[in-house]
């Protein structure tokens, strides 16, 4: 069974939580959140206006699936972390 577009931001919004509670994750999230971006980017019931924080995400994870000290970089995006469940919250 698919996952629906809002289970889809409910786990990318999870997950981004604990990136930002945490301070740490792995390079399997990092991908994960990749699918979930990509997914929710062709998707017609996403909202337009979050498209450039889904867009933010993808970059955030792209760069921390090759960096070399993910905890490091996880810690480095605490603010925007904040910011992007903040504003992916508001879609429900």
């Amino acid at each position: 069974m698919a996952l629906s577009h809002r289970d889809q931001l409910t786990l990318l919004m999870d997950i981004l939580y604990d990136h930002q509670t945490d301070c740490c994750g792995s390079v399997s999230e990092c991908e994960q959140l990749e699918r979930l971006v990509k997914s929710l980017l062709v998707n017609p019931a996403v909202a337009n206006d979050m498209k450039q924080t889904l867009t933010d995400v993808y970059s955030y994870s792209q760069a921390g699936k090759y960096a070399q000290h993910l905890d490091d970089h996880i810690e480095a995006h605490q603010n925007k972390l904040e910011e992007w469940v903040d504003q992916l919250n508001t879609y429900f």
